[in-house]
């Protein structure tokens, strides 16, 4: 036989059941309804549904069958007009054959201690969600080799000791088969110390754009709460593609006592945990690296862990995430818990298409897959059998469970104290340098006021020179000019410089014999003639106002002749030219 694709939904006076039966003759279907048992049969597909409510058969019920899609719909009448099935999307938990969900297991202890049966307790018990103290017990290495379980509730053992080529690339724990719960706990604290970079952690820590932006994304189940008013669970609708996966999983039921149900609901947590930070660093779109992530973050499926408590979960999850993913940030681990009580408070059907979507992330990938044989399938098929309150109970739980980051035993705090200090001190530092780069330029300013004051002074004096030399200039020119028609010659500077006529000394002293005095030049002239350093002197001579007349003098002085002129010499000082004033012959 072969279980055809169905769905299942309601309206208030019906239960709608479609069935897709292609390659079928309408002539043969048959179908039988009585209480919470519905029976589909259409050759060569069969179906046996264990509703969650009563319907029944009194004529109201009604089919269609659509040949070219080849789909069957019928219409059932429910017995109590208004009723809600709950779990209709639990199609794997329908499926069930009559009485499974309340089977007992084969032994029971009957001690006076243990009066109700493991079924009983299954359904009726409350959790205590705080730490159990047991007295430690010396147990030999006989014993220890056969407690090394782990999967779905511990009830594996010895699966990788065919599977060791692909261990390495699946699970971090080295021989777990042979390694205790405690060394393996040990072991991953050890790794988890080694792998935190305190570098990264103060990188994403102050410089954390990217993770406050993902801090604001909003997950599909965010919308996802009941109404205060309406405490049924939200409608969470499955695609084709997750509906044929809980069709081909086995429906079986699962014998576990209190120890292994309380395990089995931490390692729940833990998985979660690491999902919704997965789907939060992805922003919902999974990647390449979304397998690694999930299984990374988990301490459960990477290292086979086994819990104890909430807090020993939470712990290990914030030291995983802020030692392995690409964003290590505290507030990471805040928002993965707070989704995580959001899954949980939705219901049975979100925690479900959550692990449905772990199972297809680990199904594409190669060897992951080996993580959805021993936990992820099981608890596909474990959620839809338990109860909505567990799941209420264990989310509040986690919600009242806090976590801080001295609970992770990384030295986080001192580590943030001194980034802290550091970056006082490089924003000091920095404070006084620029106060200083101030300073400097301060003062380089007023250098530079400085500079152009004096700078405006030589310039005064250099106007000041160039005036007075373009009056000399107009002076010599008016002794020399002969014609007004004219224009001036060019005086080069070789001229300024050619050597005065020399004539013998006894000449020289001959011609001073015969002038009785010499006369003085004015002071502002001789000062005038040694800063131009010029030869050609435009002053008039006493007493004659004629510039020819003048101009004769001038000739006859550098002649040697005796005139009432002043005698120039070449000095080898700065100036070229000195005055040589009238001495006294008898001394």
């Amino acid at each position: 036989m072969i279980t055809p694709a169905f769905d299942l939904n309601q309206s208030p006076e019906y239960l709608i059941l479609s069935a897709r039966v292609p390659y079928t003759r309408t002539s043969e279907f048959d179908l039988f309804i009585d209480g919470t048992d519905v029976k589909f049969y259409a050759k060569p597909y069969f179906l046996r549904l264990t509703l969650p409510g009563r319907v029944v058969e009194d004529g109201r019920e009604k089919a269609t069958f659509d040949i070219e899609k080849g789909l069957f719909t019928v219409h059932i009448p429910k017995e109590v007009a208004g009723e809600h099935f709950e779990g209709l999307q639990l199609l794997t938990n329908l499926l069930a054959p009559r009485g499974s969900r309340s089977a007992k297991p084969l032994l029971e202890d009957i001690t006076p201690d243990c009066s109700e049966s493991a079924g009983n307790d299954e359904e009726e018990e409350d959790f205590n969600w705080e730490v159990e103290q047991e007295v430690y017990i010396e147990r030999s290495e006989e014993e220890l080799s056969g407690l090394q379980k782990y999967g779905f509730g511990n009830k594996r053992s010895g699966v990788f000791v065919r599977l060791q080529e692909e261990l390495s690339d699946v699970i971090d724990v080295k021989n777990p088969d042979n390694t205790t719960i405690a060394e393996r706990r040990q072991a991953r604290m050890d790794v988890e110390a080694l792998a935190f970079s305190p570098d990264h952690y103060l990188a994403d820590l102050f410089e954390d754009d990217e993770i406050r932006r993902l801090l604001k994304f909003r997950s599909w189940w965010t919308k996802l709460f009941p109404s205060p008013a309406n405490e049924e669970e939200p409608v969470i609708l499955f695609d084709d593609e997750e509906k044929e996966q809980l069709r081909k999983f086995n429906n079986q039921s699962y014998l576990l006592n209190k120890t292994s149900r309380y395990q089995v609901c931490l390692s729940l947590v833990d998985i979660l945990l690491a999902y919704c930070y997965e789907v939060r660093s992805t922003e919902g779109e999974h990647n390449v690296e979304s397998p690694w992530t999930i299984r990374k973050l988990s301490g459960t499926l990477c290292w086979l862990e086994t819990y104890s408590s909430l807090q020993e979960v939470l712990v290990s999850f914030g030291r995983r995430v802020l030692c392995y993913p690409l964003y290590r940030h505290f507030d990471m681990v805040s928002a993965a818990v707070s989704d995580t009580v959001a899954v949980l408070q939705a219901g049975r059907a979100c925690v479900l298409k959550c692990l449905l979507d772990i199972h297809k992330v680990f199904r594409l990938n190669d060897p992951a897959y080996i993580l959805n044989d021993l936990y992820i399938t099981d608890y596909c098929i474990w959620i839809q059998k338990i109860k909505s309150k567990k799941l209420s109970a264990l989310s509040a739980a986690l919600q009242n469970v806090s976590i801080q980051k001295k609970d992770l035993d990384l030295e986080l705090e001192e580590l943030e104290k001194a980034a802290m200090l550091v970056a006082e001190e490089e924003s000091r530092a920095s404070e006084s340098a620029s106060e200083s780069s101030d300073l400097s330029s301060d003062g380089s300013t007023s250098e530079d006021d400085d500079d152009d004051e004096e700078e405006e002074e030589g310039e005064e004096e250099k106007d000041c020179e160039a005036g007075e030399q373009a009056r000399v200039e107009s002076g010599r020119r008016g002794g020399e000019e002969t014609f007004e028609d004219s224009p001036p010659k060019p005086q080069h500077t070789s001229a300024v410089y050619a050597p005065v006529p020399q004539e013998p000394a006894v000449t020289l002293l001959s011609a001073e014999s015969n002038v009785d005095t010499l006369p003085r030049a004015e002071e502002g002239a001789r000062l005038l003639i040694q800063d131009l350093g010029e030869l050609n002197i435009s002053k008039e001579l006493p007493g004659s106002s004629d510039p020819e007349e003048t101009l004769s003098e001038e000739n006859t002085t550098r002649s040697g002749g005796s005139s009432n002129t002043t005698l120039l010499e070449l000095s080898p000082c700065r100036h070229p030219l000195l005055i040589i004033q009238k001495q006294d012959l008898n001394s």
